[in-house]
């Protein structure tokens, strides 16, 4: 992302890139990996929190009034939910699931796979 901002000094993206780089020191700092053992964050999770905390980064942000206004309700909606989608989130662990083929899996059954929060979903889908 900073190389787009380098080429096209597009401002948007520099807040962009600014914010996500917050978003992964807190994914870091907070220890927010995934894990290979069952009834801890997998991937699903932890693309959560980074969805959250890039949300609050954007939130918090004062150089995009848009970007804040837009993110605001979202960073709010993660934060109101987090335990209800980590829930969601490690309930769909444990059970062998079929996608319809390793390299070129099914469409629909991967999302299926891929996105089991309702919560999360909604508010991702929302945007």
């Amino acid at each position: 992302m900073e190389m787009i901002v380098d080429n096209t000094k597009n401002d948007k993206a520099a807040v962009l890139a600014e914010t996500l780089d917050s978003a992964i020191a807190k994914y870091l700092e907070n220890g927010r990996l995934p894990s290979r053992k069952v009834n801890e964050i997998d991937n699903r999770g932890s693309t959560f929190y980074l969805a959250l905390y890039w949300a609050q980064a954007l939130a918090a942000q004062d150089k995009d009034k848009s970007m804040k206004e837009r993110f605001i309700p979202v960073a709010k909606a993660l934060e109101e939910n987090e335990a209800k989608i980590t829930e969601e989130l490690l309930a769909a662990q444990g059970n062998p699931v079929d996608i319809g083929g390793y390299y070129i899996p099914d469409e629909e059954l991967a999302t299926k796979v891929m996105r089991p929060s309702p919560t999360f979903n909604a508010i991702i889908d929302k945007m």
